[in-house]
């Protein structure tokens, strides 16, 4: 979920005539000459996307959260339809689960490399609208497939447009709002994509119950257009340098004359070589940086954990406690629980926050966005080893539940440390650092439900649990060294601010 923030600009008048001795500094017109100081256009009251009515502006935050709650969910309603589709498709197992649920999370890696440059360009409105447009194209195939080729090929295409969501619409929040009032918008929209894959199995549970497997995509298809029709109807342009652009557009259209021009007029924009950065940037950054390698690895084994419980769960309550499909797909709500207590947390962080910005002139070092990765990374520990011992058919079924909401609550507060501090230390590239760490993420998330089946086979639900207990023990450590020595890695590495 990367945030770019665009600048806040205003201005009494659409024009403002600067200083003369200020003409050398102007930029260039598409003709090659400099632009007149008295037809230079601003972002007035008037435009300012932060001063919309506060039911408009929240209404967007909604629109656009559901589009990542959709992106997301969509990635693990597929949790149930395997047995079905291995069946009408006669596939084994390992090639249902790439199909399924791997295929549209490697997508969804994919995709966001190549929005970031497009979004800055054309706007993130029109991105929005064009992605979830394809994302129910799309997902007509799914839906009808009549072979499992054709259903893999349109899930990563799914996955690929979906993923917008997941980058560009930290942006539209930050746009929305300004710096003292952008906190709890901002906590609705990043608790949205994790709560999707929590909510998708509830989903699909009680659809594969009850109806034919397609029913789950035809869900999706429903769903999917009547985002596009909310994108279309209620989401309003937010990206300022856009906003401004075509303010200019309209004012050459109306008057006739071409000399209104703007700051960000630049018609030596190629918007293949800004692509071809964005898509080796965040790999130089996992490849350069230790620092953004490893906090972007702790973030991927975390998903990678949540994608595994999608194997997992199901061994556990199907196979120990009898549990039917739908009943299955309700005992995920331990994690969603737990993910929205933490984010119902998120004012008492932010008034520690306040302090801390204080007492640093509010200018903190990144490194104290880490202090909640420090509970969150506790919290996710206790939980596995917690449902590690929990995991036997003589135990209560509510124990396992339970235990499952502190690795919710931990990892809520782990991304969203991880997020923050990625996007304060590594500001110049912040959009590459989050589709690294997205990518990472991604990849992760792709490659653990694969194994997942040999593990719990061979290790045991308990002896499994136990392991990923011990790989998250591994990295509570991290926030605490790197709150001690983030200053000095970030002082050597050419990519942080």
């Amino acid at each position: 979920m990367s945030s770019n923030t665009s600048p806040t600009i205003t201005a009494p008048s659409s024009t403002e005539k600067l200083p003369s001795e200020n003409k050398a500094e102007l930029p260039l017109y598409a003709t090659g000459q400099l632009g007149d100081p008295d037809f230079k256009v601003y972002l007035t009251n008037d435009d300012d996307p932060q001063n919309l009515p506060e039911f408009r502006k929240w209404l967007t935050v909604a629109v656009i959260a559901s589009g990542a709650l959709l992106a997301t969910c969509a990635s693990s309603i597929a949790a149930f339809t395997e047995a079905p589709i291995q069946q009408e498709f006669k596939i084994g197992t390992s090639l249902d689960i790439f199909a399924n649920m791997s295929i549209y999370v490697l997508g969804c890696a994919v995709g966001p490399l190549f929005v970031g440059p497009l979004s800055e360009v054309y706007g993130r409105n029109i991105i929005y609208q064009l992605s979830y447009i394809f994302f129910f194209i799309f997902s007509w195939p799914v839906a009808f497939a009549p072979n499992i080729a054709v259903y893999t090929v349109f899930r990563f295409f799914t996955g690929c447009v979906g993923a917008v969501f997941l980058t560009v619409a930290g942006g539209t929040v930050s746009d929305l709002f300004s710096k003292d009032k952008v906190a709890s918008p901002m906590a609705l929209y990043t608790l949205s994509p994790f709560l999707g894959p929590v909510l998708g199995p509830l989903f699909g549970g009680f659809i594969n119950q009850h109806l034919y497997w397609r029913w789950t995509y035809h869900l999706i298809t429903a769903w999917s257009f009547g985002q596009v029709i909310a994108l279309l109807t209620l989401v309003p342009e937010t990206f300022a340098p856009v906003i401004i652009k075509r303010k200019a557009a309209k004012l050459r259209k109306q008057t006739g004359n071409s000399k209104f021009w703007t700051e960000y007029d630049d018609a030596d924009k190629n918007i293949g070589q800004e692509i071809l950065v964005s898509l080796y940037t965040p790999f130089q950054l996992l490849l350069l940086d230790r620092m953004a390698l490893l906090l972007s690895t702790w973030t991927a084994l975390l998903l990678g954990i949540l994608y595994l419980a999608f194997q997992a769960f199901p061994i556990i309550f199907m196979g120990l406690h009898g549990f039917s499909i739908e009943m299955t797909g309700l005992s995920f709500i331990g994690i969603g629980v737990g993910m929205i207590c933490a984010c119902a947390s998120q004012p008492l962080w932010n008034r520690r926050l306040a302090k801390v910005m204080e007492k640093y002139d509010n200018n903190p070092p990144p490194e104290v966005h880490l202090d909640v990765g420090k509970v969150g990374g506790i919290l996710v520990a206790i939980s596995l080893y917690w449902l590690a011992f929990t995991s036997y058919p003589q135990v209560h079924w509510i124990a396992p539940i339970i235990a499952s909401a502190p690795f919710g609550a931990g990892a809520y507060y782990v991304y969203t440390s991880v997020f923050t501090y990625l996007v304060s230390a590594y500001r110049p590239v912040a959009a590459s650092a989050m589709c690294a760490n997205n990518a990472l993420r991604s990849v992760f998330g792709a490659a653990f439900p694969l194994f997942a089946g040999a593990m719990y086979s061979k290790l045991g639900p308990v002896g499994a649990m136990a392991l990923l207990g011990g790989l998250a023990t591994l990295m509570v450590p991290m926030p605490f060294v790197f709150s001690k020595i983030g200053a000095r890695l970030r002082a050597k590495s050419r990519f942080a601010a």
